[in-house]
């Protein structure tokens, strides 16, 4: 019988951890298994298959750790749907669903720096499963599954055309290529050393300017997340651009690690994070599009989502950040848009899964509709709503489990009534402390679900007042 020592935990969407140490060939080899298992006894035995996706992305060994799966997986009686490279994860959750596979287990650790690898288990509906699922493959971890008498067949499939014809269907691919053919809008990619790489170009054509689209599996000694200190060289690009090309419009777009998170830049090379993005594309979708349904946000959104759902009349239901918790709404009612403040974003009009490529379609059909530059479209919905703020979020890691321990009782014992001279006025607990000040700023202090970290996000009137307050927040968790 298996014996698993420093157990296996999923956070927020998988399981990850430093490759060598905690995410080891042997220890994957142990957790296929038993995920390919329950995703068939308890949850989506209705499909009528036993066939499972496998894929990966472009990280250390992504391939040899796929192939483990792989593996694992036909011997115990499952068919393997291996893909033949690379990948965004929402590809193989896409691949999931139109296949009618039982789900998909993709390597990849995601926006997490070098040393890290994991796995990503998704549902046969194509996105990822609910938390009930992976505490179930946790609980039977010491489990041993049966291996099959004859293992079952694998066969190699490419997941790029079937996933690219499904996004070019969803928006008016034409008008984009033609303003990007005719130079009405210069685009600028980072794909960030990971596996949004080709995916653009393949979608729009040969004029996409991608840029970091090597294979880096050490992402130049950073993190394939698209936040502003990793884009120095996006920024120089368009800033450059810019003092030479006074017309059109100029986008920027970027990918984390696996193709599930976006941020934009704009045409002065000014950081757009999904808490912009998001109410541009409700207003675009609802307007222009005429899209209907539910606005669902994690509880890191910024005040703007919901103000614009307001104009639009929209209804807004709030959840704990991860987007399984989105996923599980979109399964449950007519949802326009999910979002998260970290760049994952999912629509009701395709699988419920947050999905960057196609996120990164409708961002520039919302341009090339409206004929405004991301900046200036942000400023017209602050206008609009009266709503004019500004946002950030630190990660502070967690020397141990017990530092850890001591601020969480610190936070349940004594309540924070005031933080840096303000008021507090209320405080959420869906997930971690959601602090709403009185100055109507709020702080979020929260650990994350995948790192030994301690993320600490604020929005307030200005950017003075958010570093402010995260100043005062890091002050306090180091103190305690």
């Amino acid at each position: 019988m298996p014996v698993v020592t420093n157990p296996i935990k999923f956070g927020t969407d998988g399981w990850r951890g430093v490759i060598g140490d905690e995410f080891t060939f042997e220890r994957l080899a142990l957790v296929a298994p038993v995920a390919a298992q329950v995703l068939y006894n308890t949850y989506y035995s209705h499909v009528s298959s036993r066939t499972i996706i496998v894929g990966y992305d472009r990280r250390f060994m992504a391939e040899e750790f796929a192939r483990v799966v792989a593996d694992a997986v036909t011997a115990v009686g499952f068919d393997v749907l291996f893909s033949e490279s690379y990948a965004p994860t929402p590809a193989f959750s896409w691949a999931a669903k139109e296949v009618n596979a039982l789900g998909a287990l993709v390597i990849t650790a995601s926006h997490n720096p070098g040393t890290y690898l994991g796995l990503k288990v998704k549902s046969a509906f194509g996105g990822s499963v609910p938390p009930e699922v992976t505490k179930e493959i946790e609980g039977l971890l010491t489990v041993e599954v049966p291996t099959a008498a004859i293992p079952r067949k694998e066969e190699k499939f490419d997941p790029w055309p079937s996933y690219c014809r499904a996004l070019e269907g969803k928006v008016d691919i034409d008008k984009i290529r033609q303003a990007i053919a005719t130079s009405k809008l210069t685009l600028f990619v980072d794909v960030m050393h990971g596996a949004a790489a080709s995916g653009l170009g393949r979608l729009l054509g040969k004029k996409v300017k991608e840029i970091n689209s090597n294979r880096d599996p050490l992402f130049e000694g950073g993190a394939p997340e698209p936040l502003p200190k990793y884009l120095s060289g996006l920024f120089a690009e368009i800033k450059t651009h810019g003092e030479s090309n006074n017309s059109g419009l100029t986008v920027g777009l970027v990918f984390d690690g696996d193709c599930d998170r976006i941020a934009a830049v704009d045409k002065n090379a000014n950081f757009l994070s999904s808490q912009i993005l998001i109410p541009i594309l409700i207003d675009h979708l609802t307007r222009r599009r005429n899209f209907t349904g539910e606005i669902v946000k994690t509880v890191s959104g910024s005040d703007l989502i919901p103000l614009v759902a307001k104009l639009l009349n929209l209804s807004v239901f709030e959840t704990a950040v991860g987007y399984k918790y989105i996923a599980d709404r979109m399964l449950a009612t007519e949802v326009l848009l999910g979002g998260e403040e970290s760049g994952g974003i999912g629509y009701g009009s395709h699988i419920p899964e947050r999905d960057a490529l196609l996120s990164a379609l409708y961002v520039l059909e919302a341009v090339v509709e409206s004929g405004l530059d991301l900046g200036d479209y942000y400023h017209e919905l602050q206008q609009k709503t009266n709503f004019t703020s500004a946002y950030d979020r630190i990660d502070l890691p967690v020397a141990s489990m017990a530092v850890r321990g001591k601020l969480l009782q610190q936070l349940q014992t004594q309540p924070l009534t005031e933080i840096d001279g303000k008021k507090v006025i209320d405080c959420n607990t869906i997930d971690g402390y959601k602090f709403r000040l009185a100055d109507q700023s709020w702080l979020i202090i929260r650990f994350s679900g995948t790192e030994p970290v301690l993320r600490l996000y604020c929005e307030a009137p200005t950017i003075q007042q958010v570093h402010q307050t995260l100043a005062w927040a890091k002050t306090w968790a180091e103190s305690n």
